[in-house]
């Protein structure tokens, strides 16, 4: 008994891998089947929206269909999604295709510069999306310029605000000011968002995962009324305090069971 449970365990840990190998053979398909098209529309003073639906209609249901999942919108969705700015939980890979399920408007992500190094995909993502080094102060406050110029197009700016997000044993990080500053500054209401089984179903490690839907929660708008009167300081730990609360009420729990299963395995 003992030698069959440690050789389904070895099964296991081998597909998980190879599943992981299949989430980036399908990320990176589209990406490269598109790739002279996206990189001439880039050019465009417009041309954003275009990749913009590309990577929502296109790769993002691509990756999650072909991964074995789907999204679940809960919560008061709204009809009319004006400019604001966009926060969740980062706790997955996933949650770049999960977040374009969650608009149909336009919408720029704030992320790290790393990232351009990537071949192919970066060459494309230092155009469309706003990039940061957070190790250099000229770099963080030239995002603010770069939003800037975003907003003006009409469109939103999505931050995932965790400090560090790698520890899989912490259920949600405390937040940088980034995205509450810039909410501030351009007059922006903040949207949150609770991805609620990613980090159970796909987390940042190989040693757990599953397919199957993944709930994406819209919480309350934190209203421009609200930003005025209120700190930055302050609307970082009300943001922090609900998003937190989701995850703790969730009746399925996932994100809990995640850190749980976490330890287990690492024990």
């Amino acid at each position: 008994m003992l030698f069959e449970n440690k050789y389904l365990y070895t099964v296991r840990k081998i597909l998980l891998v190879f599943w992981r190998i299949w989430f980036y053979t399908l990320a990176a398909v589209p990406v490269v089947l598109f790739f002279v098209p996206l990189s001439l529309l880039l050019l465009l003073p417009n041309g954003y929206r275009p990749v913009f639906w590309v990577a929502r209609s296109i790769w993002a249901p691509f990756v999650l269909f072909g991964c074995g999942f789907w999204a679940q919108k809960k919560g008061p969705f709204p009809e009319q999604e004006q400019s604001a700015i966009l926060i969740a939980n980062h706790s997955s890979y996933i949650d770049i295709m999960l977040m374009l399920r969650m608009r149909k408007t336009p919408f720029v992500f704030v992320g790290k510069k790393e990232l351009v190094q990537i071949p192919i995909f970066g060459h494309l993502y230092k155009r469309a999306a706003i990039m940061v080094d957070r190790s250099s102060a000229e770099s963080r406050f030239a995002v603010y310029e770069r939003a800037q110029r975003v907003i003006q197009k009409g469109y939103s700016v999505c931050i995932f605000p965790e400090k560090e997000y790698w520890d899989e044993t912490i259920l949600l990080n405390p937040f940088k000011k980034g995205a509450f500053k810039l909410a501030k500054t351009h007059n922006l209401p903040i949207r949150p968002f609770v991805f609620l089984d990613c980090k159970r179903k796909f987390p940042w490690y190989t040693t757990h995962g599953h397919p199957g839907p993944l709930r994406a929660k819209a919480l309350p708008e934190i209203t421009l009324s609200e930003i005025k009167k209120t700190s930055i300081e302050t609307l970082s730990l009300q943001a922090h305090k609900r998003i937190k609360e989701a995850l703790e009420k969730d009746p399925k729990g996932k994100a809990i069971e995640a850190i749980a299963v976490w330890k287990k395995r690492t024990a």
